[in-house]
């Protein structure tokens, strides 16, 4: 696999293109294996941009505190790309490799030991994307791989919903109608103001929300535009980070642990237990 030295996200290329019914989507393994593009009735849900879409966060999702975590007795030292914390793991700067692709479904790989942005342990991440033959719903998987020795692992996906469903080309602007969301969690981690979980849980509070909430009994997010189109997101994950204080967009965000966890619920993956997490988006018209 041919590997770009630089970690930042690059252009979006063509990409690989799946479509059904009225639902077509484009995935750009050359830019983090994010889903670039996603078009519903001609109407594009994603903000647009080489950073927005919907990337996977891995090996760890959200921030880790000043890119430090401990395996062991070893504590290892991350980019701090979102000073002072190292924000939304490695796997959204990289070159990812197409290992197959259909008209509905494609599967997509990377080296854990990338010299673009390198993890400390071996190992394979492999991100799933599946749409249904009806176009009516899209699940997306990540599994992460251990060849070597154990290591804590997060993943889960950031997708940038646009917050004016029919705003011209998917930036968000203020016209069409306006997202609302919809959602029960058992509690929500309180937020410290360094932005990281201070380990109390609380009751939920009203948005505008930067924060993880806590569903044990699986993730369940509706994420509605009035008179056209109503998206639910699911995941037997436990918890998802809601985020909509920009203008442009909201973000629901399933993942398996919470920001910081690689420190505060460590999830070891080993040779013989892969971390493995999967998320479906069902929709239906309302117009």
């Amino acid at each position: 696999m041919s590997i770009d030295k630089d970690t930042q996200p690059a252009p979006q290329a063509a990409g690989v293109s799946l479509a059904a019914g009225d639902t077509e989507l484009t995935v750009h393994p050359d830019n983090g294996c994010r889903i670039g593009s996603f078009r519903v009735g001609g109407m594009e849900l994603l903000r647009q941009g080489a950073a927005y879409g919907c990337f996977p966060m891995v090996p760890w999702c959200g921030r880790i505190d000043h890119g430090r975590f401990r395996s062991g007795g070893v504590l290892h030292q991350m980019s701090v790309n979102d000073p002072p914390h190292a924000l939304h793991g490695t796997g959204r700067d990289l070159r990812w490799r197409t290992a197959r692709a259909s008209a509905t479904q494609a599967a997509f790989t990377y080296d854990l030991a990338d010299t673009a942005a390198p993890w400390p342990y071996p190992g394979l991440v492999t991100q799933l994307v599946e749409l249904a033959g009806d176009g009516r719903s899209l699940t997306l998987t990540l599994g992460v791989e251990a060849s070597g020795d154990s290591f804590p692992a997060q993943a889960g996906w950031h997708p940038w919903f646009v917050r004016y469903l029919g705003a011209a080309d998917g930036e968000g602007g203020g016209s069409g109608a306006q997202v609302q969301l919809d959602f029960t969690a058992e509690w929500q981690e309180e937020r410290g103001e360094d932005h990281l979980p201070t380990g109390r849980r609380i009751v939920p509070k009203p948005g505008p929300w930067d924060d993880c909430f806590g569903m044990p009994r699986g993730v369940a997010v509706t994420v509605t535009w009035p008179g056209r189109l109503e998206l639910k997101i699911t995941s037997r994950a436990e918890w998802v980070v809601v985020y909509d204080e920009q203008a442009e967009a909201v973000c629901v965000e399933p993942q398996s642990g919470p920001p910081n966890g690689l420190n505060t619920l460590p999830r070891l993956v080993t040779p013989i237990d892969p971390l493995e997490i999967s998320t479906t988006w069902s929709w239906r018209p309302l117009a």
